[in-house]
């Protein structure tokens, strides 16, 4: 096998008995990095530590990202003026945090043959948000439920 030691010095193809005493000697773990290959690849290297170190990478990694996550804001055909405006409240609020807002029309009953209505509001709140986002879908209708995604424009 070919022995890689632990400052990236290559030291040649030796028996595996042979790497495992310089291993040992040096205190150090083996290592396989390319099984594939003819004759295998083996590095010299404290794994203890380096399990640590990768570890450690990405939990640093996980702090430093923002997890956008989609909230949703329901919404009826026959809604009224104060309801609209406290819904659009937590809409921004949703899209000042940095999160995708799902906006959704859930119609009832009879309200289902008329989706031109409930179109007509979710349209209403995609431009009433125009300055804190865009939209990313277009109302389309599933089921009994109208719905619609509005992506932030300023990713923090």
């Amino acid at each position: 096998m070919r022995l890689i030691q632990d400052d990236n010095e290559q030291i040649g193809i030796v028996s595996m008995d042979e790497a495992r005493e310089r291993a040992a000697e040096r205190g150090m773990d083996l290592v396989e990095v390319a099984p594939e290959a003819r004759p295998p690849v083996v590095k010299m290297m404290d794994y203890g530590k380096y399990r640590y170190e990768a570890a450690r990478a990405a939990r640093e990694s996980r702090k430093k990202q923002h997890v956008i996550q989609v909230k949703e804001v329901k919404f009826r055909p026959g809604i009224e003026d104060h309801d609209y405006k406290f819904k659009l409240r937590h809409a921004r609020r949703f899209l000042e945090e940095g999160n995708k807002v799902k906006l959704t029309m859930m119609f009832r009953g009879r309200q289902v043959t008329h989706p031109e209505i409930g179109r007509e509001v979710l349209i209403r709140v995609a431009g009433d948000l125009e300055d804190l986002g865009k939209l990313e879908t277009s109302p389309s209708m599933e089921g009994r439920l109208m719905s619609t995604i509005v992506a932030p424009l300023n990713t923090k």
